[in-house]
């Protein structure tokens, strides 16, 4: 390093260090992504519970037909001729299925290097902003 570099540039990845350094920074990066998963699995039920339900609901008719005379026409039809109740009910089919892939891919290969380094430089603002950040009492603070 030379005299001539600012003085972030000197220490501008301190996340490395104590990556490979501090047990509980990997401890605080693992309650990070399970909050992220935690909020996303939210975002779903809550997703499913006011637009699912609704959509379902403008769908009950078609429903009702089909549970009768169940065909793949009678389905295309009922959903075709029913626009938002099944633009709410693929918008809740897709963001389940893609939280489901994300959190597939994570178990079976792990976490992207980036996504990895972006929850390391998460957590070392969290840290570096203490109590006052609104996520510090659950990925900092032990009790």
């Amino acid at each position: 390093m030379t005299m001539d570099q600012p003085e972030e540039q000197k220490f501008q990845n301190p996340e490395a260090v104590l990556s490979d350094l501090d047990p509980t920074f990997k401890l605080q990066v693992e309650k990070l992504h399970r909050l992220k998963l935690y909020g996303r699995w939210l975002f779903v039920g809550l997703l499913w519970i006011s637009v699912g339900s609704s959509s379902l609901w403008g769908l009950r008719y078609p429903i009702s037909l089909l549970q009768e005379h169940f065909t793949w026409a009678a389905v295309r039809y009922g959903l075709y001729f029913h626009p938002l109740p099944t633009l709410g009910l693929s918008l809740c089919i897709g963001m389940t299925t893609g939280v489901l892939v994300w959190q597939s891919r994570n178990i079976l290969i792990g976490l992207p290097h980036q996504e990895q380094r972006r929850l390391e430089q998460q957590v070392w603002r969290i840290r570096q902003q203490g109590p006052s950040h609104p996520l510090w009492k659950w990925i900092c603070h032990t009790s």
